[in-house]
């Protein structure tokens, strides 16, 4: 019989400054929760700039972190990162190879770039607590082609990058929005403003039907506006079956998802990233997690695996001319403690909400702001009511005790029919849906 097992995940961690100097007891309260864990989970947001150098690979939201910040990320506890996301490339294919080098040297289970497609699609494993753990991190853009890992072909190199989901993203216009720009495109084309010189550096889209590629844009005929995002099936089945593989060697399999295709209400869940979560746990994942918003989402469990939906952000070292992160949501988040039994069935998920660099009153961007504490008063309380508000729409209720919260995972809820209809009472007791 194995022991009981915990997860810990939080929030994504774009860290540029080492943060080990810093001294408040609210941020040792979110240390020693995180050192609960058997896995210690973040996404490491960002580029490392080593011995292989690298350059800018994009203008205004362009970063990178020195090696000392993974020293200090596995200080405060963290032995599992997921590497797919948009800032994996900033500093093109050194940064990926330097990466590589200083987080495999410093132990990390970690998944999602490599120096070509197949090694970026690999999962990660390592044995942490009493488990062997596997990890699979993807990404699905919006991003350049060229930011993705591909195996060498006969006319063409291998390239280092990210491990992708490939999704395809959908305009919908009404019938005559859709003629207008129909006619607008073939008077651009007729003054030899060519679609694929303008697709550079990607190919340029294939379109079918009622369907117009506006210069890398996809546009389609609809009803009324919207956006839809597609995922690729080949795509999809690839990351599946690796899944699929890790479950059946017995291992506990951690699905990751980088995103950045948001609704246009942040805290909202994307319907495909729901399909995409369940098609996850249904191929053996017992944790899925997503990030991207930066904003903290909502939770559903799922044939007893909790889909964390969007985390937010744990650390956010964000460059101070970026004035775009005023809403006080994108510095609230939680950290979830998922703890399951000697039988691998999850029992119950501690939440603690953490705000970067405290204090109980709302705060927007600024400097200063290096680490995530422990939230207390009426933040602590806003963050987990709103959490648990967007969480009920998923079937899942919270149990809110003073400034933490508590989901209980009835024995029911393992069933295949009904864990993801798992419902608690305010004193942490389940009851039927």
């Amino acid at each position: 019989m194995r022991d009981p097992f915990c997860a810990v995940v939080t929030g994504q961690s774009l860290i540029t400054h080492d943060i080990r100097h810093v001294q408040a007891e609210r941020f040792a309260e979110v240390e020693r929760f995180l050192q609960q864990g058997d896995v210690v989970f973040t996404n490491f947001e960002s580029t490392i700039l080593g011995q292989h150098g690298g350059w800018p690979t994009k203008g205004k939201y362009f970063g990178y972190s020195r090696p000392e910040v993974l020293d200090a990320l596995q200080d405060i506890g963290f032995n599992a990162l997921a590497l797919a996301n948009n800032h994996a490339f900033d500093l093109g294919p050194c940064g990926i190879q330097s990466t590589l080098e200083e987080v495999e040297a410093r132990g990390f289970l970690h998944a999602g770039i490599g120096i070509n497609e197949t090694h970026a699609a690999k999962l990660g494993r390592r044995h942490l607590g009493d488990r062997q753990v596997s990890l699979l991190a993807v990404d699905a853009g919006p991003g350049p082609a060229n930011m993705y890992a591909a195996n060498r072909t006969a006319s063409r190199p291998a390239r280092p990058g990210v491990n992708r989901l490939t999704t395809v993203r959908k305009i919908g216009v009404p019938d005559g929005h859709f003629r207008r720009l129909a006619r607008l495109g073939g008077h651009l084309q007729s003054s030899h403003f060519e679609l694929t010189n303008y697709a550079q550096p990607d190919d340029p889209p294939e379109v079918a039907g009622a369907e117009i590629n506006f210069y890398g844009t996809v546009f389609s005929q609809a009803a009324d506006f919207g956006r839809l995002i597609e995922i690729d099936p080949q795509s999809a089945e690839i990351h599946l079956s690796a899944i699929r593989q890790a479950a059946s060697q017995g291992d506990f399999v951690i699905a990751y998802l980088h995103h950045h295709h948001w609704e246009p209400g942040w805290q909202d869940v994307p319907r495909w990233v729901q399909a995409f979560a369940r098609m996850c746990v249904e191929a053996g994942a017992d944790l899925f997690v997503s990030h991207g918003a930066p904003v903290l989402q909502s939770i559903e469990i799922y044939n007893g695996s909790p889909i964390f939906y969007g985390l937010g952000n744990f650390l956010f070292h964000v460059h101070p001319d970026e004035n775009e992160w005023d809403p006080p949501e994108v510095w609230q988040s939680i950290v979830a403690a998922c703890r399951y039994d000697a039988s691998g069935s999850l029992q119950t998920i501690d939440l603690l909400p953490v705000v970067i660099g405290g204090g109980d009153q709302p705060l927007g961007s600024g400097t200063g702001r290096l680490v995530p504490m422990a939230a207390t008063g009426n933040v602590a309380r806003g963050i987990l009511d709103g959490f648990t508000i967007r969480s009920r729409t998923f079937g899942t209720v919270i149990a809110i005790s003073g400034y933490c919260g508590t989901i209980v995972v009835p024995p029911a809820a393992n069933s295949a029919d009904d864990r993801h209809q798992t419902r608690v009472d305010c004193d942490g007791f389940p009851y039927p849906k």
